[in-house]
């Protein structure tokens, strides 16, 4: 990943123009203004819809989840890379569920890597300083630990979002890694956000957009559901062992938190973001993404026709 810093550094040691794009094309500069029409969807077979567990170990959990559905091995095949995209957003220790528990990232890199695969990328565009979130949320620590390579986003190494629609994120800039991989794992936290009333798997999504976050605000129901359609993740993890019931997103105080023991996996993040928003009591329909996914037949109110398993450990 090529860096402004670096290109400063080229320009200030008196570079000439020709040089330095030649550099940068080998970085992938050169390209960082094509377009791309997203990653393409897989069609992966597994042995339940969804599966949700209860517990005390969020790595056991994890686990236990995927597990259920086949385990990683329908997801991940040998030799391939991984991105495990969690939400690192914010400057919070992890008690505060602000962001995705350490623990579960750790125990998605290392099945990744017990399936094979050959190298796993984990980042996030923070809303705090990237370097204190990547620390403070203990996320850079244990993925690191099992072999993951944890670094911070950079706003050259992009792509424009394209869509076979009309989008208002047409022409967006999202993280060329994001799309570069063979499996993107999408692992939120449940959480509770002022605008949106939940944080879930679409709107973790956001983190692989560069530009202007604060513009995704704008019509965000429909802007989330299309980035998800652009992505298209092969499975969406979302950490429910704390739930920042009040201030989110960004929390602090430990007495908004509630040890709910739950998470939740699935290959349909759209059935992920449902189950999750009633598991805490929430209407679908009163979360503006879960509600634009509905309308556009991406996703069901109801799942009572979904097989789902819920387990404990």
């Amino acid at each position: 990943m090529f860096s402004r810093r670096q290109f400063l550094k080229l320009a200030a040691a008196g570079i000439g123009s020709g040089a330095i794009l030649h550099v940068l094309s080998r970085f992938g500069f050169a390209q960082a203004a094509r377009a791309s029409n997203g990653r393409k969807k897989r069609a992966i077979l597994t042995d339940h819809d969804l599966s949700a567990v209860r517990g005390k170990d969020p790595a056991a959990m994890a686990r236990k989840a995927i597990e259920a559905l086949g385990g990683m091995g329908r997801f991940v095949s040998r030799g391939s890379v991984v991105v495990v995209k969690p939400n690192i957003a914010w400057d919070r220790a992890p008690e505060t569920g602000a962001n995705t528990n350490p623990d579960v990232v750790a125990a998605i890199v290392e099945m990744c890597f017990e399936a094979g695969a050959k190298r796993v990328n984990v980042f996030d565009n923070t809303c705090n300083t990237a370097q204190r979130c990547y620390v403070t949320s203990g996320i850079r620590r244990a993925a690191e630990a099992k072999g993951a390579r944890v670094y911070h986003t950079d706003n050259w190494n992009c792509v424009k979002a394209q869509f076979p629609y009309d989008s208002p994120m047409e022409g967006w800039p999202v993280f060329r890694d994001a799309l570069d991989c063979d499996t993107f794992i999408n692992v939120p936290v449940l959480k509770h956000h002022g605008l949106t009333g939940l944080t879930l798997g679409m709107k973790n999504l956001m983190g692989v957009c560069a530009g202007s976050r604060g513009q995704i605000h704008f019509n965000i129901g429909r802007k989330l559901v299309d980035i998800a359609d652009f992505i298209k993740p092969e499975l969406t993890v979302i950490d429910g062992y704390r739930y920042l019931q009040r201030n989110g997103p960004t929390g602090g105080n430990l007495a908004d938190v509630q040890e709910l023991g739950a998470l939740i996996a699935s290959p349909d993040i759209a059935l992920a973001d449902v189950y999750a928003a009633r598991l805490v009591g929430k209407d679908p329909d009163s979360i503006p993404y879960i509600a634009n996914a509905i309308e556009r037949g991406f996703a069901s109110a109801h799942y009572a026709h979904k097989d789902i398993v819920e387990l404990s450990v």
